[in-house]
Formats: structure tokens, sequence, C-alpha cells
């Protein structure tokens, strides 16, 4: 993988000593991707410290595109790229779209219309018109580590299939977070 100054890292590196929870994103332009980030920009670094797990994000793009889509989502975790996807071939992940769209990620806020206006849009104004990676490959989310152990493996089906973050968050061993973003009532 590569790092946002384009440094070379082997994979295996980002869980060797550690627990990790790592989510491969379908693009850096899909909007469901976007949206699933930016709920993972909530978990907070100290729960992850106090479980010692690390949270990584792999898009598929080029290098350059990590800083600006970090500063987008305010994703202040791990984020690399994995540009010829040799680990999205590696680990079986699949492109194109399954059959059942009706399966809804309780991270996604946009609707389909709303969200792809959104993504072409940011594709389109971007330095370069640029899908920042394959438009149809799939992602997933695995926790790795430390060494060779695989505690947990979801290969996305579709763009919607994404693992709900405190399920992956409580299987790491890791405290969940509210996503609700609603104010707290506190009986006295």
């Amino acid at each position: 993988v590569l790092d946002a100054d384009g440094r070379n890292i082997p994979f295996k590196a980002l869980y060797a000593k550690h627990k990790a929870i790592v989510v491969f994103v379908r693009n850096f332009l899909c909007y469901v991707c976007k949206e699933y980030v930016e709920d993972l920009a909530k978990v907070p670094k100290a729960s992850l410290q106090e479980a010692n797990v690390r949270l990584i994000v792999i898009g598929q793009s080029s290098y350059h595109h990590i800083k600006p889509f970090c500063s987008l989502t305010g994703y202040a975790h791990e984020m690399y790229v994995d540009p010829q996807r040799k680990i999205y071939k590696t680990l079986g992940m699949k492109r194109g779209e399954g059959n059942n769209l009706s399966v809804r990620s309780p991270h996604v806020k946009s609707n389909t219309l709303l969200g792809s206006i959104r993504s072409m849009w940011r594709a389109m104004t971007g330095p370069a018109f640029d899908f920042q990676g394959d438009p149809a490959q799939q992602g997933g989310a695995l926790i790795l580590g430390p060494g060779n152990e695989v505690h947990f493996l979801h290969l996305d089906k579709n763009r919607l299939d994404h693992v709900p973050i405190n399920t992956v968050l409580q299987l790491a061993g890791v405290k969940p977070v509210d996503f609700t973003n609603k104010p707290q009532i506190i009986d006295i």
C-alpha cells in the first residue's frame, strides 16, 4: 500500500504488531464510502488506543487523493491506497453490484440520486476529471492481527453492504460509538 506521501508500506506491517480494523472502500468519489468514512472519523482515538487497535481505511486510487479525502470526511486515522487493487483481488473482493440493493447501510444518509449527483459533481470539479478508483470495485472490512490472525472478514456484495461500524468495533474490542447525532437527555 502507499501512504499519503507515496511511500510504499507492506500491507502486513499494518497489522503485524497490533490488531487492526481494515476497511477497504470502493473509491474516494463514492458517496456511500464518503458517508461511511465520515462516521469512521467519529471513532475516538482514545477508544482505539485503550483497546490497542488501529483503524485503517484503504482506497484504490492514487495516493494524491488521500489528503483531500481525509479533509473532506474529517477522517484523522490511518489511510492508504492500493492503486493496482492487488490486495482487493487477493482477498476476492468483487467488481460490480450484487443483485440485492435493498440492504441499507445505517451510515448512508443520502438517497441514491442526490448522492450520485454529488459524486459526479466532485469528479467534474476536481483538479482532473478522475473517478479516484475503479467505480465497479467493491470493498470490505477485516479485523487482522497481531501477526497472521484473521478475526473477521466481510466482503461487500454491493455499495450499500458495509458492515455497521459498531459491529466491527465490538468484534475488535473497541467501545461502540453513538452515531445518532442526537443530544442525549439525562434524567436527574
